[in-house]
């Protein structure tokens, strides 16, 4: 009973994401590529769960549902940034390549901040399920969400423009955003 009332907790809070994403960028389409990297968070929840010899818990579920909202944080500040280019006319691949190198650091560092945060409840037996879904969950999201989300946001919105035109039409970089 508990898991399957955890799952519908998580349903509607996938739903709740969505619905805000969507007024976010008043688009129903990027809301599910800003959604994209939740089930990357399973196989580093799995392989952790399996590393620990640990049982998937009711606490190892509530990472699970923990790490939405962490991982729709990383992947907002990836299409933000993209749409926030492509708004100043820039083509998308120079974009996403942009949003990559800009923005890993403040999704590495948050990434990192919650997996350590997260190391200090591994030894406690109740929270243990808890801290290897947020810290083997948000390494292995992590890196895929930098790599995933730039590869399905291409499929679903390339403008055929690639590198050398975008420098073209662009004006210079004045720094870092």
């Amino acid at each position: 009973m508990t898991f399957r009332d955890m799952g519908l907790a998580f349903a509607v809070a996938i739903l709740g994401i969505y619905l805000l994403v969507v007024g976010q960028f008043s688009n129903f389409k990027l809301p599910l590529v800003v959604l994209v990297p939740v089930p990357l968070t399973l196989p580093g929840i799995v392989l952790g769960h399996w590393a620990f010899s640990a049982a998937f818990t009711a606490t190892s579920m509530i990472g699970f549902i923990a790490l939405a909202g962490i991982i729709v944080r990383n992947s907002i500040l990836l299409v933000d940034f993209v749409e926030a280019r492509r708004a100043e006319g820039r083509a998308l691949r120079p974009s996403l390549l942009a949003a990559g190198a800009i923005r890993f650091r403040p999704i590495f560092l948050t990434a990192v901040a919650a997996m350590v945060g997260a190391g200090f409840i591994l030894l406690d037996p109740i929270f243990k399920g808890l801290a290897i879904s947020l810290i083997f969950g948000l390494a292995s999201s992590t890196v895929l969400t930098v790599l995933v989300i730039p590869a399905i946001y291409l499929l679903l919105r390339d403008d055929g423009k690639g590198l050398e035109e975008d420098a073209k039409e662009a004006p210079a970089e004045t720094g870092a955003r």
